[in-house]
């Protein structure tokens, strides 16, 4: 007599159960409110990534920005077009390779950062004070462990 497998169909959870679910809406909530706090400057939330990559240091190219961010090479050429026009960032060829561009920030890029960074890091702490400084730190270095796990 053979026996019956177990019922291989898992349980419906809840969407506050699905970390995907968790993870999405409360990076919607966040971005949201930070547009809203740098509609002023007259940036986005993508913007603000793409100046605070530039502004660290952490990439010069245009190339080198979208690895950085993970966006594709057309969405990241538009961004910067975007910025560009806006007196925000500057492009120039590269003095080590003419094919590739050098982005920097323009004086009034920098000061629309500065601006930008402190509205939102004010969005951040306003929405993870529930969680109070210890809680934050503990999300930061869970979603770090998370990514580095991934591979990321």
């Amino acid at each position: 007599m053979a026996t019956r497998p177990s019922d291989p169909t898992p349980p419906v959870r809840a969407p506050d159960e699905v970390v995907g679910y968790l993870l999405k809406h409360a990076h919607l909530v966040l971005e949201e409110r930070t547009n809203a706090a740098l509609a002023s400057e007259g940036i986005t939330t993508r913007d603000l990534g793409v100046m605070r990559v530039i502004a660290a240091g952490a990439a010069r190219s245009q190339q080198e920005i979208a690895a950085v961010l993970g966006v594709d090479r057309s969405s990241m050429v538009a961004l910067l077009d975007a910025l560009e026009a806006d007196g925000v960032v500057a492009r120039r060829p590269s003095d080590r390779d003419r094919r590739r561009n050098v982005v920097e920030l323009t004086d009034a890029g920098r000061e629309t950062f500065l601006r930008a960074e402190r509205a939102s890091i004010e969005v951040e702490t306003r929405l993870t004070e529930p969680l109070g400084a210890d809680g934050v730190q503990r999300l930061r270095a869970a979603l770090r462990a998370l990514l580095a796990a991934a591979g990321h």
